[in-house]
């Protein structure tokens, strides 16, 4: 991690947009969404920032589409364990009936008349009741097993087949989405490339990059990592250590930090509690529009720092210039 308290990063953006393929097929994490453009800008930069706006909201889709196979798989996974263990349950029991079953064939099963025509004495004739009874009670329990082995493997077949099904299903939407944040990139891309230099410039600027004081304990320690990527470039679907998307920026961050949050923007927005706009105090988690597609670290009850969008390094912005604010949650 670098020293934010003495060495701040002054990396710029690398280039004005990379030229590598979007990274989508892998763990991305989550969605994120530009800042709201400047008044002065100019009509390309602000159609270039709506069509950035838009590929971050189906990042984040696309994202979520990802975490719903990972959690669907899991399903998957756990109803096929179910159902092998069925089945391995119901050949036990199967094999148990049919070794009771061999012994009826062979004479072993007798009614009450018989063995009393068998039996030498009085005590023989009870010996072998007491042992009819036990064959009897033991056929009878093996066949209550079976029989409950075969419906639970059957019900963990329908499970398994269920959670394959969802999952086929899953593969065809992220398939889709894939597709479609390709296509929405690609057109902000188109624009970025019609944008004069003083607007790439504008876009491109790095901010405030002066030392931070931090506060102690985990808040702060998320944060001094976070402010420690400023200048880092943002790339769709990145995840460090020198290319960030918002969410991805937040979940190292905590991690720094040694707490755990989820990849997306949209799952950060439920995790820790809920303050509001006027109590926001330093390593505080902004999420922002409805969609919940972006996410800021506040710095301080003013400023947040946040990986924006392509052409723009991570940086810090006014809390409130950022984009409209969805909700606001404290970690630690």
């Amino acid at each position: 991690m670098r020293d934010v308290l003495s060495h701040p990063s002054r990396r710029t953006v690398r280039g004005a947009l990379l030229a590598t393929a979007v990274v989508v097929v892998s763990s991305l994490p989550g969605g994120q969404a530009s800042a709201q453009p400047p008044a002065n800008a100019s009509d390309a930069l602000k159609k270039y920032e709506e069509l950035s706006h838009e590929a971050e909201k189906l990042n984040e889709q696309h994202l979520k589409a990802q975490e719903d196979l990972k959690a669907k798989q899991g399903e998957l996974d756990k109803a096929n364990g179910d159902l092998n263990t069925a089945k391995q349950d119901e050949d036990a029991f199967r094999g148990h009936v049919d070794l009771l079953t061999e012994a009826s064939f062979e004479g072993a099963r007798f009614n009450q008349l018989s063995a009393l025509l068998v039996s030498d004495s009085q005590q023989d004739f009870l010996n072998r009741m007491s042992a009819l009874g036990v064959l009897a009670a033991d056929n009878s329990e093996a066949m209550g097993k079976l029989s409950a082995a075969v419906n639970k493997a059957d019900e963990a077949s329908g499970k398994a087949k269920e959670a394959t099904d969802a999952a086929q299903k899953l593969l065809g939407e992220i398939d889709e989405k894939k597709k479609a944040l390709d296509t929405q990139v690609n057109d902000a891309r188109t624009q970025y490339n019609q944008l004069s230099a003083a607007d790439r410039a504008k876009l491109g600027a790095g901010g405030d990059m002066s030392k931070i004081l931090v506060p102690p304990g985990t808040a702060g320690k998320a944060l001094e990592f976070a402010l420690a990527q400023r200048g880092d470039a943002y790339v769709y679907g990145a995840n460090g250590p020198d290319q960030w998307d918002c969410s991805s920026l937040m979940q190292k961050a905590y991690a720094a930090a040694g707490v755990s949050i989820p990849r997306t923007s949209g799952a950060q927005a439920g995790v820790g509690r809920s303050v509001s706009r006027a109590e926001v105090k330093a390593g505080d988690l902004i999420i922002y529009y409805s969609s919940q597609s972006h996410v800021a670290m506040a710095v301080d009850n003013v400023r947040a720092v946040h990986a924006s969008t392509e052409g723009k390094p991570v940086l810090i912005a006014d809390i409130n210039s950022i984009g409209p604010i969805s909700v606001i949650r404290r970690i630690e």
